[in-house]
C-alpha cells in the first residue's frame, strides 16, 4: 500500500506539472482570445448601431467594444476560476453555468440592484452555457476543416486552403501555372493569326 500510495502521488504530481505547464496556453485560448473577439464584435455592432448618428460612430463603437470585452473577460475569468476550484475538465458545462450566474449577479447588481442581479444572473448563466456548448460542438468541425485544408495543401505543394477561387479576377499563379497560361495564350494567338489569314485569302 505504501508503494501504491507513492505511485499515486507521483502520478498526481506529474499531472499537476503538466497542467501547470499548459496553464498559459489555456489562459490565452480560453480568456484572452474570446475577450479580444468580443471587443471586435462589439466594435462592429457599434458601427451598425442606431445610436451612431447621435453619439458618433467612433464613440459608440468604442463603448460597445469596451463593454462587451469587459463582460466577456469577467465571464471567461470566472469560468476558469470555477474550473480550477472544482478541478474539472475544460468542457464541463457546469463551470459555464456557475460562472455565468456569478458574473451576471455581480454585473447586474451594479446596474440594476437586486432585481437586476437575479435577472442578469439567469441570462448570463443561460447565454454563457449555450455559447460554450455551441463552441464545443463547432470546434471539432473547424479543426477537421483546417486539417483537411492543410493536408490538401501539402499534397498539392501549396496552401490550397488559402487559394483564391478560380472565378476570382485576382489570381496568384506559380511557375507551372504561368507556363500553362503562356502556352494557352500562344496557341490562341496562333489560331487567331491563321483565322485572319484564311479570311484575307478568301
Amino acid at each position: 500500500t505504501k508503494f501504491e500510495g507513492r505511485s499515486e502521488m507521483n502520478a498526481t504530481g506529474k499531472t499537476q506539472e503538466e497542467s501547470t505547464s499548459s496553464a498559459p496556453e489555456s489562459w490565452k485560448e480560453r480568456i484572452l482570445i474570446p475577450t479580444i473577439l468580443a471587443g471586435v464584435a462589439g466594435g462592429a455592432a457599434g458601427v451598425v448601431s442606431k445610436h451612431r448618428k447621435v453619439h458618433g460612430v467612433a464613440n459608440i463603437s468604442a463603448t460597445y467594444a469596451a463593454n462587451l470585452a469587459i463582460v466577456t473577460g469577467c465571464y471567461c475569468g470566472a469560468r476558469e476560476f470555477v474550473r480550477v476550484s472544482r478541478a474539472s475538465r475544460p468542457d464541463d458545462l457546469l463551470n459555464s453555468a456557475i460562472a455565468g450566474f456569478g458574473t451576471g449577479a455581480i454585473l447586474g447588481r451594479l446596474q440594476g440592484g437586486r432585481t437586476g442581479a437575479v435577472r442578469y444572473a439567469i441570462i448570463f448563466s443561460i447565454a454563457g452555457t449555450a455559447a460554450d456548448f455551441a463552441t464545443l460542438k463547432l470546434k471539432p468541425m473547424v479543426e477537421r476543416l483546417r486539417v483537411t485544408g492543410v493536408g490538401e495543401g501539402e499534397k498539392s505543394g501549396n496552401d490550397s486552403w488559402l487559394k483564391l477561387p478560380e472565378w476570382s479576377p485576382i489570381q496568384v499563379l506559380d511557375e507551372e501555372a504561368l507556363a500553362k497560361k503562356r502556352a494557352r495564350e500562344q496557341e490562341l494567338y496562333a489560331r487567331t493569326n491563321i483565322h485572319n489569314l484564311n479570311n484575307e485569302e478568301s
